[in-house]
């Protein structure tokens, strides 16, 4: 993994983990710098912890730490909170936020930005995020274009992903960034590999798989 500079664009604090700790890791381990932009603090998650130990005034601040923490899991160092309300990032005006962002790829130089595929999340934010950054890269002269790796729910129509990365030997850090979330989340700590359910749950995690998105689709 040769990626020396990736800058990572989510809506939401959790959005890194199932689709893509694990080789964000893996990059980090090899040398990469990871800059994180996270456009909200999910602050309209529907989930306060199970039991509940958060409410909806100290959620924004409780899912601000779990990401942190999470980072830190991961080995992220550089962790931007953009402030954008949560549920509200399709209706952003495109202008400043495509700005922003263009601003941050210049300033990183990434060779690699992960995101989402445009139209192929499970939550507005999700498409609005990942259109925001193909907008701008779009714009960008090809040869200074960096590659968009982008996660995708493939449960609606998608081509085959173009790469899917086994994770297993570093699946200790994406549990450690899922439990991380506890208010998302709530992972059993150990999991029983004998237990079918916890079984079946290790062997879906191992693997990501990403789009690299096609500028001449």
């Amino acid at each position: 993994m040769n990626a020396k500079k990736i800058l990572v664009v989510l809506p939401h604090p959790d959005d890194e983990v199932f689709p893509m700790s694990g080789t964000l890791s893996q990059y980090i381990l090899d040398g990469a710098q990871v800059t994180y932009v996270c456009l909200t603090l999910g602050e309209m998650g529907r989930n306060l912890g199970n039991p509940a130990f958060a409410n909806r005034v100290s959620l924004p601040q409780v899912r601000k730490k779990e990401l942190q923490h999470s980072c830190e899991i991961i080995g992220i160092q550089d962790l931007r909170f953009w402030g954008y309300h949560d549920k509200t990032v399709e209706f952003e005006p495109y202008e400043p936020l495509d700005k922003r962002i263009l601003e941050v790829i210049e300033e990183v130089k990434p060779e690699i930005i992960f995101t989402y595929y445009p139209g192929h999340g499970v939550h507005p934010d999700h498409d609005a995020c990942g259109a925001a950054v193909v907008r701008t890269v779009k714009e960008m002269a090809p040869e200074m274009r960096p590659e968009v790796w982008c996660c995708a729910f493939p449960n609606r129509e998608m081509r085959k992903p173009d790469r899917v990365l086994d994770i297993s030997a570093l699946i200790d850090k994406k549990l450690g960034a899922l439990r991380a979330h506890s208010t998302q989340f709530q992972v059993p700590n150990p999991l029983d590999p004998n237990k079918e359910e916890d079984k079946a749950f290790l062997e879906r995690i191992k693997t990501e798989q990403f789009w690299i998105f096609d500028f001449n689709e």
